[in-house]
């Protein structure tokens, strides 16, 4: 199983959500669409040749967007991350892959 975290703004939100959950991503147990999410604020400064959904070139750009973190399973975590990466307004968007252990006690 994978940790799957990104960073969206607020007017995609639900649409990138949307389209990872459809991926098969966010499923524990007999629950789905399960993801932990918190507001901040992010900041980048396009570059010479970028085509920056925010900002303009060469100017530092910062913007609320939130944090979601959510699971997926093993065999979806490529198609989970095409599906954010279709989904996204970012050129580039933001994300960490973790890979979690399973513990059992």
């Amino acid at each position: 199983m994978y940790k799957l975290c990104f960073f969206v703004p607020e007017t995609h939100l639900e649409a990138v959500k949307r389209a990872v959950f459809a991926a098969g991503a966010g499923r524990i147990g007999a629950y789905d669409q399960c993801a932990w999410q918190v507001l901040g604020q992010g900041q980048f400064r396009p570059l010479e040749g970028s085509k920056p959904y925010l900002g303009e070139t060469d100017t530092l750009e910062r913007v609320a967007e939130w944090k979601v973190e959510m699971v997926v399973a093993d065999e979806l975590i490529h198609a989970a991350v095409k599906a954010l990466k279709a989904s996204h307004p970012y050129e580039t968007p933001a994300f960490d892959v973790w890979r979690l252990s399973d513990l059992q006690f």
